[in-house]
């Protein structure tokens, strides 16, 4: 329930932001920084994961978290570098990083079947919450094409991840 609770509100602070709140649209140096401090957040829980659970099916998963996020984060750099865009920090990404510290403070006081359950139940709320910021603000505020394709992509390996949680989800029930 909390790990709801925590996603819901980094879903909030995306959605309703004082700067985005009003109407105005990130700009495309806010979506990459909200974009990448996402996929960190998200690597740094598998990290946590890999080094805690001892489920090979979590394990796995989490080991997957980790590649696929690097590699997309990777993709990210690469295009702020070749069109010479440096993210800006923002009020969502500081809300997104504050929520992800007090999940994985939670996290760390469990242990065996109890940490594996609110790791993947934290994981299929949270895919949906970035899923649904990307479908809904970041890709169509995106103006820089290269950008709106990477967060495509992007949406497109999260949803597969989605999928993957909610099925490591049912297995742990």
């Amino acid at each position: 329930m909390f790990a709801r609770l925590t996603t819901m509100y980094a879903a909030l602070s995306l959605l309703g932001t004082p700067a985005f709140a009003a109407g105005t649209a990130p700009t495309d140096p806010q979506i990459a920084h909200i974009a990448y401090t996402a996929s960190e957040i998200d690597i740094d829980a598998a990290k946590q994961a890999v080094e805690v659970s001892k489920n090979q099916e979590v394990v796995s998963f989490a080991k997957d978290m980790i590649r696929d996020h690097e590699a997309v984060n990777k993709q990210a750099l690469d295009l702020v570098k070749k069109l010479n865009v440096k993210p800006e920090d923002n009020a969502t990404s500081k809300d997104l990083t504050k929520a992800a510290g007090e999940e994985r403070k939670r996290l760390a006081k469990l242990k065996g079947a109890a940490f594996d359950k609110a790791y993947i139940e934290n994981e299929v709320a949270y895919h949906k919450q970035v899923n649904g910021a990307l479908e809904t603000l970041l890709i169509p505020s995106a103006k820089n094409a290269d950008l709106k394709d990477l967060l495509q992509t992007g949406l497109k390996v999260f949803q597969g991840h989605q999928q993957h949680a909610e099925h490591v989800a049912a297995m742990l029930k």
